[in-house]
């Protein structure tokens, strides 16, 4: 019987999918202090903002800055658990290597 590896294991996936969470959880609280960030300084620089920008921005800069981490944070889980190892490349023999 061989032994799973990665997340194919599931206490090894349990950890790491916690783990993601937990990061995820505090890039979505570092998105919203940028949405404050964003906020504040859109206000010193226009005046009072209208309500569709205020909507427009909390959902641009939150959406953006959890789309890339959690691209990021699914890479390092991927890395982490030794999942990027079991990848099989079928096309290494194809390809001549220059000398």
């Amino acid at each position: 019987m061989t032994r799973k590896q990665a997340l194919d294991d599931p206490q090894i996936a349990a950890t790491a999918w916690a783990r993601f969470r937990r990061i995820m959880a505090w890039m979505a609280l570092g998105g919203a202090v940028c949405v404050g960030i964003a906020l504040v300084f859109l206000h010193l620089r226009s005046g009072e903002l209208p309500i569709h920008m205020v909507i427009a921005t909390i959902l641009g800069v939150w959406l953006t800055f959890m789309l890339g981490t959690g691209l990021m944070a699914l890479t390092f889980l991927s890395s982490g658990t030794g999942h990027d190892e079991q990848v099989m490349d079928r096309l290494k023999d194809e390809v001549p290597l220059d000398d």
